[in-house]
């Protein structure tokens, strides 16, 4: 009975434990303000020539001989090309020898119609065989005129056989040798026209009227950093690449200089009018139902509560803030997957952009 008397004056005289502290979480959060948001964009790109020509012979041969190599320059009219000609000589020969026979035929005709005619006017022959004879006359005067015109196509054609450039500019891809068989109409060589120079970019659909409508385009080359050089939209293809799903565009140099070379890689920027609103910065987000929200923190009672917010367009890692927020509010910027609706935090203010 005394040991049980003890040990209740001894339960009665241990100190309570202390109650188990606030869990008051540090947070990185920034403060929102209006700001000035800078639309960008950027794309990578090619430098091309403004007028690029697929070249080809416009007749079928054996190539004979090849005079350029890729980077060569040419001039307007140069020849790179030939086939081998003998089969066309052989076609002009032909058609200039059955001209030859058409016209002889003709002088015949035209001999025999005038002695017909003075037979004629001496009733010695009928009036329907004078119109035969006129009517053999017509026809070989007609097959002169056929066969002319024949020959003439022969010796186009044979002079189809030698490759000329039609201006002058640097040869960008040749796709055939000597020896080789190509067919009338086959590219074998890519002429890029001496002159505008531009970039061809690859733009996806939802950034197509922010193009049309930037204020600046500036384009930058890799091989020389910090240059920058004005550039203009001068095309924008109305139909989307099938594979890509990109619409391709052509930015011309306003001022190009030597150092801008074909084939180069470039930058284009893409920038937009200076637009002052709210932004909140990505990683302040997150959803709920689909809804996107940010944590918001009393600055009173250091408790956090989560606001839906209305979102415009994405500017670097930053999210316009079309409603939901005011300035001064303060959000949480890391770490939102790990607080609980109504948690006390210490707030580590962060430096904004």
């Amino acid at each position: 009975m005394m040991a049980c008397f003890s040990f209740v004056l001894l339960a009665g005289c241990t100190p309570e434990a202390p109650p188990p502290p606030d869990d008051i979480r540090p947070v990185r959060a920034e403060q929102i303000g209006m700001r000035s948001e800078q639309q960008g964009t950027r794309y990578a790109g090619e430098v091309r020539a403004r007028h690029e020509t697929d070249l080809a012979f416009r007749v079928a041969g054996r190539v004979q001989a090849r005079m350029v190599e890729v980077g060569t320059q040419v001039k307007a009219g140069q020849v790179i090309a030939m086939l081998d000609p003998q089969d066309y000589v052989l076609a002009v020969n032909a058609a200039q020898a059955q001209l030859t026979a058409a016209e002889a035929d003709a002088r015949l005709a035209q001999q025999d119609l005038q002695r017909f005619t003075e037979l004629r006017t001496q009733n010695f022959i009928s009036q329907a065989e004078l119109d035969r004879r006129r009517a053999t006359t017509d026809a070989a005067l007609a097959r002169v005129r056929q066969l002319r015109a024949e020959a003439s196509r022969q010796g186009n054609q044979q002079a189809y056989t030698r490759l000329t450039v039609p201006h002058a500019g640097v040869i960008t891809a040749i796709t055939f040798e000597s020896g080789q068989v190509v067919e009338a109409g086959q590219p074998v060589a890519q002429l890029a026209q001496t002159g505008e120079r531009e970039v061809r970019i690859d733009v996806p659909e939802n950034a197509l009227e922010t193009l049309r409508g930037a204020q600046k385009l500036n384009i930058r080359l890799w091989s020389m950093p910090g240059v920058n050089y004005a550039g203009r939209l001068r095309e924008l293809s109305p139909m989307a690449d099938a594979a890509s799903r990109t619409y391709d565009a052509r930015v011309s140099f306003l001022q190009p200089d030597a150092a801008v070379k074909l084939g180069m890689t470039a930058t284009v920027d893409v920038d937009n009018e200076t637009v002052p609103g709210l932004s909140v910065a990505q990683t302040a987000l997150f959803k709920v139902n689909g809804q996107p929200q940010v944590w918001v923190v009393d600055r009173q009672t250091r408790k956090v509560a989560a606001r839906s917010v209305q979102l415009g367009e994405l500017s670097g890692d930053r999210m316009v803030v079309v409603s939901g927020l005011a300035v001064g509010d303060w959000v949480v910027t890391a770490g939102v997957h790990k607080i609980a609706p109504g948690q006390q935090v210490r707030l580590v203010p962060v430096k904004q952009p």
